[in-house]
């Protein structure tokens, strides 16, 4: 019972991320799993259900990796280049380029345009969050002064590279290693930079 709940989900993220919630019907989930529509309604009341439940584990994943990275800033504080690269490589992976976290952020990319909530979750763990975060990296390596100005200065690349290569098209490993190998370039160049600004 549970491996359907699972497979349905899966699913329908699958469907949904590539083509929105409204050109999905449930009949396409079920006949994608091969089940019958009533066995989608025994473990969900309907596809909203579905879709919130992908949206609460979503919230809680990205909840769980703040966490850890906040954990890895305060041991670390202030992030020596070796720390910083690793907090990257942990947020590429474990977040931009993790194949759920993708899916998720994919769908929301659709219907954040029709959705409240979709738009509420896309601002908020697209750029609150990750923008949040980066701040408390830059103020730990350069002081409270200017670390939101560094945070967009050094997100928005980031940003750029997770749409040119993991938000559009196939998430294969040749779209995951493009990205690692520019995003982690230009963390890495900017760490540099600020290295050679404030010591």
């Amino acid at each position: 019972m549970a491996e359907t709940r699972e497979m349905i989900l899966h699913t329908a993220l699958e469907l949904c991320s590539r083509r929105g919630c409204e050109a999905v019907s449930v009949r396409d989930i079920c006949s994608a799993v091969g089940i019958k529509e009533s066995s989608l309604y025994y473990h969900f009341p309907g596809k909203q259900a579905v879709i919130d439940e992908l949206y609460s584990r979503f919230e809680e994943h990205c909840a769980a990796l703040t966490g850890e990275l906040d954990a890895a800033l305060e041991a670390g504080s202030p992030p020596g280049r070796e720390g910083f690269m690793n907090v990257c490589a942990h947020f590429f992976d474990g977040y931009l380029s993790d194949p759920f976290c993708n899916g998720v952020l994919r769908l929301l990319d659709i219907e954040r345009r029709s959705s409240p909530e979709a738009l509420r979750l896309y601002t908020r763990w697209m750029f609150d969050e990750p923008l949040s975060y980066q701040a408390r990296v830059f103020a730990a390596l350069t002081g409270p002064g200017g670390a939101d100005y560094l945070a967009v200065k050094f997100y928005a690349p980031i940003y750029l590279y997770a749409n040119r290569y993991l938000l559009c098209g196939e998430l294969d490993g040749e779209a995951k290693a493009a990205f690692r190998e520019a995003a982690s370039a230009h963390a890495a160049r900017f760490f540099s930079e600020m290295e050679a600004l404030y010591g």
